[in-house]
């Protein structure tokens, strides 16, 4: 795999759209051509190159290719939107939509992440080193297409709204969450290893939400049904499980109705 690093050399005055900083945007490009790509503060366009220097070689393709992100990008967005192979890694705090609609490869930013981590994410991998903010893998406002695979890892804590009208994939948040948790979901997997304040699964058709810690304020829309053992994140352990929100459509398959999952560690 061939290795771009770029190294911020000045500051934008207000925020950066860098939705060209992907393998699939690199790949096949000379250094000069990289620089020349387009990034968006508001309405003005500017170069790639304006911001960063670039050193390394791209890959021949996206697969091929790693971006190595230096300097202090708390002010910039879109690191690697819609990427679909390759490697991104970012050694700083960013902003927000980092893989966004990405369908393949892997992000790992090195310090936290600000709202809307990987939304409307189909594949790969996300790892943030830190904490992140709102809306990790749910839909974009007014939509409802969340997450529908791939895997999402935040090492620190979460705001609210995870997973909202997720289909798929997995979100594992080893931190605390706040509110709503997997709000319209029609699947996908919620893993939070330390407290939730509350709202979880509301108005959830399928999916599973485990949470680890203290749940505040579970819903009324949930019923405990079981207590059960679950192989969780590489370990197993045991859970009171909960089935809901008894308030919205449930489907059918092979006869029996399909439930949301809500599991509290015991």
């Amino acid at each position: 795999m061939e290795t771009v690093t770029m190294t911020l050399v000045q500051q934008p005055e207000l925020y950066l759209e860098c939705y060209n900083v992907t393998p699939d945007q690199f790949a096949g490009k000379s250094l000069a051509e990289i620089a020349d790509l387009p990034a968006h503060e508001g309405k003005i366009q500017w170069k790639l190159g304006d911001f960063f220097k670039f050193e390394g070689k791209a890959g021949e393709t996206a697969a091929d290719t790693k971006i190595v992100v230096n300097g202090n990008v708390r002010k910039m967005k879109r690191f690697g939107q819609k990427m679909s192979a390759g490697e991104v890694v970012i050694n700083s705090d960013t902003d927000m939509y980092i893989g966004g609609w990405m369908t393949g490869g892997t992000i790992t930013v090195k310090g936290n992440a600000d709202t809307f981590l990987g939304i409307a994410m189909e594949g790969g991998e996300i790892l943030v080193e830190g904490d992140a903010q709102n809306h990790v893998g749910s839909a974009y406002r007014g939509d409802w297409r969340g997450m529908s695979g791939g895997l999402i890892r935040i090492k620190g804590n979460a705001g609210n709204d995870i997973g909202t009208a997720m289909t798929g994939g997995t979100i594992i948040i080893e931190g605390d969450a706040f509110i709503h948790v997997l709000t319209h979901a029609e699947g996908g997997t919620v893993i939070i290893k330390g407290d939730v304040e509350g709202r979880v699964g509301g108005q959830m058709v399928k999916g599973d939400a485990y949470i680890f810690g203290n749940l505040l304020y579970p819903l009324p829309g949930f019923k405990k049904v079981a207590t059960v053992e679950k192989e969780v994140d590489g370990a197993t352990y045991t859970f009171d499980q909960y089935i809901g929100d008894l308030g919205e459509r449930k489907e059918k398959k092979k006869g029996e109705i399909i439930y949301g999952n809500l599991y509290l560690k015991k």
